[in-house]
């Protein structure tokens, strides 16, 4: 690794933070998911930081679960629309990037095509577009739908979908745009092109009717962590947010996807850049964090804790059993994944866990990663995976908002930069060139 390489750090806003309890904690704000304030100040405080982009993560319906513990949950039940949300916050801003997830399953390109345009010229070049293929039936059931596609359609339908959405921003050169007062000519007519893309999802004529993106393509970001999604990755991601939690973990994706576009699709491993999520609580001391964690956890309704663990150990139906006794035995029977259900277990057994301790265990985490301590205890776990070449930085997930976030930029970033591995300016005005990777050129460049 080259002394001079920075990580990247992507901001991901959960309204009130990213703990199943977040919305109950004296440092969050219980309204901020109709709340444009807390958005904006969320948005300038990690401007101020230099994070490189704010994420924004989305979904076509309300979560399913138990009324009981979803009337008492704040993740994915009711929040902004994030294109409309990132369009407002790009009058709050400057330099921060604004990416959000819009599903391929349920839009057509063009309508996506002409939003994220839109948002790119808004923002004077700071948009990305967050591919992701929806799966839940309760997204399904909202667009009159029976089910979900399986897997391997989903990912050819996205792939084409995708190549449609980057034709329609070709549609007009940079420079089609002539706007000559004197002689009445508004665009070159040699600089304006019609896709007419026939593929097998879909028909497109074209031209999109937005100019070319300020970046020629906002900055196209992705999750996938199957055989698919590290294809669609490869081939035509700038930016992946991936779920690993060990540095092994993380290290093998990365390498298999770096490996991938290059041998496959010629392209420059640094174009791509990897940041696995990681939710932090800092404090001045590990002691303090720890206290703080502790408290958190204390938050998680007994019910909601309950609802997690039953859906980790595959659908259980654990309403029978008191929460203040052992899970029971023996368990009955369950369809999840078996890795999953027996390293709960095996858990609950080995400390004699109540139902509520469990719950409150797994809700705490659900598969994040997550570390609580101090500013150097959390700058060096970081540099750990980055000096690892596991990631080439983080997508970082306050527990709780805007406490949580605030303390990350405001203890933790001057540690990252003291070390030389976090800027301290923003190096352009776009966030292609803040992240360092190319402006591609249309596919019509004369």
């Amino acid at each position: 690794m080259g002394k001079h390489k920075q990580m990247k750090l992507a901001a991901y806003f959960n309204p009130t933070g990213h703990h199943v309890a977040s919305w109950r904690h004296p440092r969050a704000q219980p309204d901020a998911n109709v709340s444009i304030e807390h958005y904006a100040e969320a948005a300038r405080t990690a401007e101020r930081a230099k994070f490189d982009m704010i994420f924004l993560a989305d979904a076509n319906a309300t979560r399913s679960a138990h009324i009981d513990a979803i009337s008492r949950s704040v993740q994915f039940v009711a929040h902004f629309e994030p294109l409309t949300l990132l369009s407002a916050l790009a009058m709050a801003t400057k330099n921060i990037g604004l990416t959000a997830t819009a599903s391929t399953t349920y839009q057509e390109p063009f309508n996506l095509a002409r939003k994220f345009a839109s948002l790119d010229h808004i923002s004077h070049g700071r948009a990305g577009w967050n591919l992701v293929t929806s799966n839940q039936t309760a997204e399904a059931a909202n667009f009159g739908r029976e089910g979900v596609h399986v897997h391997a359609e989903r990912y050819n339908r996205a792939r084409e979908f995708a190549h449609v959405v980057q034709g329609l921003w070709d549609s007009w050169d940079d420079d089609a745009f002539v706007r000559d007062v004197e002689s009445g000519l508004y665009f070159e007519p040699s600089r304006m092109h019609e896709l007419n893309h026939v593929g097998d999802h879909f028909k497109v004529r074209g031209p999109l009717n937005v100019p070319r993106p300020v970046q020629g393509y906002p900055v196209m970001v992705q999750a996938g962590a199957s055989d698919e999604g590290r294809e669609l990755a490869a081939e035509m991601a700038e930016a992946v947010f991936s779920p690993h939690l060990t540095i092994p973990a993380a290290k093998a994706y990365y390498d298999d996807v770096k490996g991938r576009m290059q041998s496959r699709y010629n392209r420059h491993p640094d174009h791509l850049k990897i940041l696995p999520g990681l939710s932090v609580i800092v404090a001045e001391s590990d002691d303090k964090a720890a206290e703080d964690f502790e408290r958190l956890q204390q938050l998680v309704h007994p019910i909601v804790g309950r609802e997690i663990l039953s859906t980790m150990l595959g659908g259980m139906d654990l309403t029978p059993y008191p929460f203040d006794e052992p899970l029971p035995d023996p368990l009955p029977p369950t369809n999840g994944s078996k890795g999953h259900y027996e390293s709960i277990v095996a858990m609950a057994r080995r400390e004699n866990l109540t139902i509520r301790q469990l719950g409150e265990r797994v809700a705490g985490a659900r598969g994040k990663n997550a570390i609580h301590g101090g500013p150097k205890k959390v700058a060096d776990y970081m540099e750990e995976w980055f000096a690892a070449q596991a990631c080439d930085g983080f997508c970082v997930m306050p527990p709780y908002m805007p406490g949580q976030h605030d303390d990350f930029c405001t203890m933790v970033i001057p540690e990252l930069q003291k070390r030389g591995i976090f800027r301290t300016e923003y190096e352009g005005a776009t966030l292609r060139e803040n992240l360092g990777l190319p402006r591609p050129k249309s596919r019509y460049a004369r």
